[in-house]
């Protein structure tokens, strides 16, 4: 009832606003200069194109005071208040705010691509996909780096290019010592800071802090896949993962490490890696101040400050952070072991203890010791190693060193 109130409310709301227009100001806008008066149609797209350039937003939400330069887009803002989702594909039953919405999902079921490129005759679904490949084309890149001659379509864009070469970053974060070439990478970095996550789903809600990461994560709900392998026609959400998955056909390992030689995918992997010869530490627990190599791992351990252990075993009434957790754990009663090994006949409660049993069968020991080399199948035994052969080692030359020096009176030379 409140939904219906709410709906006629904005309906008189849109008719007041539209009936605010100047009669004069309408009748100057209803000639083009040859005289010729122009159609109702044709009046109000110009009504509502005039004011990207006024500034002006008559249709205001009466929820949240937001405003919007069309009535139609006042409505669309009062459907993600409401939760309402009017238009269902009946292909997938899946729901969207707006048609146009479900019309870009149907293409998933169609296969239509009725976005061509004029100069080439490429194909695209997506009409943003066609404009982004257009510019290939028609744009204009003559400015060029006298560097390592790269051209570019605009003076600002070089400018922000040679910063490569110079090493320049004037862009520094308020929070930390981080410094940027780009203006609008210091925006992005500045939001892990203020915790700010400015592109929201309208189908799910989930926020994020890149617009990219948003176009992203919006394909799982449309199921496009844009990036094609032209290899073995696997499909990807975003180009980053195909040019990731093109590596394992051309086995290509561009990043070496200059430590110990290890080559990795990406410059990502490889950074992280580094972190085993360096001991850098970079991520902190804002609650207790435990420093962690890995975000992953920080985030992990955060997660026993602040984790709300909603989920019961009726069983033994023991408490976890998740579902998940909750239905390894009731394995434990149930008997149930869903994992079994492919190369024997054991089985397993959880699909992480199959993976460590399977390095029996494989001879995969991917936790190494960074003082002898030596390696393990479990992260548990290269904790174990260290702690009780390193440890125990380095007290030992204490120990003698502290004797030696009671007996001589000197410090031993190492």
């Amino acid at each position: 009832m409140k939904h219906t109130e709410d709906t006629e409310k904005q309906t008189e709301l849109i008719k007041e606003n539209e009936e605010k227009e100047d009669p004069s100001e309408v009748e100057e806008k209803n000639h083009v200069p040859n005289g010729k008066p122009l159609s109702s149609t044709i009046k109000k797209h110009l009504t509502g194109h005039m004011r990207i350039h006024t500034g002006e937003k008559p249709f205001t939400c009466d929820q949240y005071g937001k405003s919007f330069s069309q009535s139609s887009h006042l409505k669309l803002d009062m459907n993600i208040h409401t939760g309402e989702k009017r238009y269902t594909c009946d292909q997938c039953d899946k729901t969207f705010l707006r048609a146009s919405d479900l019309n870009n999902h149907l293409r998933v079921h169609t296969k239509e691509k009725p976005h061509s490129c004029h100069l080439c005759g490429k194909s695209f679904s997506y009409l943003e996909n066609a404009k982004k490949h257009q510019k290939i084309h028609t744009a204009v890149r003559d400015h060029v780096c006298f560097e390592c001659e790269k051209t570019f379509t605009t003076a600002e864009r070089l400018k922000q290019h040679e910063r490569i070469h110079t090493g320049e970053k004037p862009h520094k974060c308020s929070h930390c010592d981080k410094r940027f070439s780009r203006s609008g990478d210091l925006k992005i970095h500045e939001r892990i800071h203020t915790g700010e996550k400015p592109f929201t789903c309208d189908q799910c809600g989930k926020s994020f802090t890149i617009k990219g990461h948003l176009t992203g994560h919006m394909r799982i709900h449309t199921g496009e896949k844009p990036f094609t392998c032209d290899q073995c026609g696997k499909g990807f959400t975003q180009s980053s993962h195909l040019i990731l998955h093109m590596n394992i056909h051309t086995r290509n390992k561009l990043y070496s490490c200059d430590q110990c030689s290890k080559t990795f995918l990406r410059a990502s992997d490889l950074n992280k890696h580094l972190r085993i010869h360096t001991k850098e530490k970079p991520y902190s627990c804002y609650l207790c101040g435990k420093s962690f190599s890995y975000l992953e791992n920080a985030k992990k351990h955060q997660k026993i400050h602040t984790a709300v252990r909603d989920h019961v075993c009726f069983e033994c009434e023991k408490t976890f952070t998740s579902a998940q957790c909750l239905k390894q754990h009731w394995r434990i009663h149930t008997g149930e072991k869903p994992y079994k090994c492919s190369h024997c006949d054991k089985r397993f409660s959880a699909s992480g203890a199959l993976k460590t049993h399977e390095r029996i069968h494989t001879g995969e020991k991917p936790y190494h010791c960074t003082e002898c080399g030596k390696s393990f199948s479990q992260s548990t035994s290269l904790h174990r190693h260290t702690k009780n052969y390193h440890t125990v080692l380095r007290v030992q030359d204490s120990r003698r060193h502290l004797y030696y020096t009671s007996l001589t009176g000197r410090a031993r030379s190492s």
